[in-house]
């Protein structure tokens, strides 16, 4: 299917779907569901399904272990098109839109959200912003190869700028015709893989903030040096590791955008993540309820199966209905970015409700498991495990707050 997809122009796979769209929306008067998808949408979700199926599952367990992807993936999300879904198919990529990404993460989730979030960061942080700011050269440069060959990775926190992102002490200072960069990064994801670097710098440390500027680094750059990855909790077999800048020398025309305006694409294109990161919460619980309802349907307690026990199927329902909903603002919030109008504050509720939304189902479907479901014979433990991540990275719970309370002030002071 990718390669057919391939073939096409990513005008036409885009006129399609809003021909499509405006087919459904003309027969009945009305916009389309939420969760109505293209046909291309699809046929993506399908073809990412069965090779999640096929080739990731059988290696989930062994992955986790040895905290590191096992190359036959890395190399099937590549053939399959799922690191340029948003590059043109001139450049390799799959021309694809944005909620073809959000539905890729989401069906990786349901099976290994540490793939899904190798995939999400590498579309929507890395070749989004080259995508939108890097001029022809840089394009013509870099992604081909971020469609087909290499990952990369977004490098913007520091030991000492986590939340506040902004008070970085990562600088680059000017000489000659080259920027000389020193500092550190920590917490960056598919940095023990990546090609290529975003590195988030301050050029011009007296202008504060509004001196940050994009940087693209490759990876055997002289002077960057990638450490360890991190033991974490969860998502193990997606690297994140501390970088360390030691005059790392890097041309001025590796600028990616505007020089000053790296805090702009970070806090622009972070809200986009934000739904990334959404779909891979509503993928997990997904995923981790779809593990469980089976179990519960042949597990017998008291002579009848454990589903059949009112008190079960009432909290059942209630989880169903709250993946439901946090797939609906998941897709809502999708939908708007691809409008073009502003979705901040429902990238925000998105990315918030489905972590919470994750963690309870994860919890409960251990419960439900009972003894088996504390083993790592079963898959639960392993859910339990990735879910913590959702509510910490891109923006914490109370980060993902105060920016809903921020939108709401300003609407109602409008």
């Amino acid at each position: 299917m990718m390669n057919s997809l391939k073939k096409l122009p990513v005008r036409m796979l885009a006129n399609a779907a809003r021909q499509q769209s405006a087919a459904m929306s003309s027969a009945t008067g009305l916009p389309p569901p939420l969760t109505f998808l293209t046909d291309d949408e699809k046929m993506m979700k399908e073809t990412v399904a069965k090779l999640a199926q096929e080739q990731i599952q059988p290696l989930v367990k062994k992955m986790d272990f040895e905290h590191k992807f096992d190359p036959s993936v890395v190399k099937a999300v590549f053939e399959n098109g799922l690191m340029g879904i948003e590059i043109d198919t001139e450049l390799g990529g799959s021309g694809c839109n944005f909620m073809t990404n959000i539905v890729v993460v989401e069906e990786l989730s349901k099976i290994d959200p540490a793939v899904a979030a190798f995939v999400d960061i590498h579309n929507t942080l890395v070749n989004s912003l080259m995508i939108k700011f890097g001029n022809a050269e840089q394009k013509a440069k870099y992604l081909p190869k971020l469609a087909q060959e290499y990952a990369g990775s977004f490098a913007l926190t520091e030991p000492g700028a986590g939340s506040d992102a902004f008070s970085l002490k990562t600088v680059a200072k000017k000489d000659g015709s080259h920027y000389v960069i020193n500092g550190s990064k920590m917490w960056i994801s598919n940095s023990d893989v990546a090609g290529v670097f975003l590195i988030f710098a301050n050029a011009k440390p007296e202008d504060g903030y509004r001196g940050i500027t994009t940087f693209i680094v490759d990876r055997e750059t002289p002077g960057l040096i990638v450490n360890k990855p991190e033991d974490k909790l969860g998502i193990r077999a997606s690297g994140t590791c501390q970088l360390t800048f030691d005059n790392v020398r890097v041309p001025e025309e590796n600028i990616l955008g505007t020089f000053g305006h790296g805090y702009k694409y970070a806090a622009g294109f972070l809200n986009e993540g934000r739904i990334g990161i959404a779909a891979q919460m509503v993928g997990l619980a997904q995923g981790t309820f779809d593990a469980t309802i089976p179990y519960l349907l042949e597990r017998k307690q008291f002579g009848d199966a454990i589903y059949n026990f009112q008190s079960m199927q009432h909290q059942i329902a209630t989880v169903a209905t709250e993946i439901e909903a946090a797939r609906l603002m998941t897709y809502n919030a999708a939908r708007l970015q691809e409008q073009g109008v502003p979705f901040q504050k429902e990238a925000a509720m998105a990315k918030y409700y489905a972590s919470e939304v994750a963690q309870r189902a994860a919890i409960k479907c251990v419960d439900w498991m009972g003894g088996v479901g504390f083993t790592r014979d079963f898959p639960q433990e392993k859910y339990y495990r990735d879910v913590k991540i959702g509510a910490i990275y891109e923006g914490t719970t109370n980060m993902q707050l105060s920016t809903i309370a921020k939108c709401i002030k300003k609407d109602y002071a409008a």
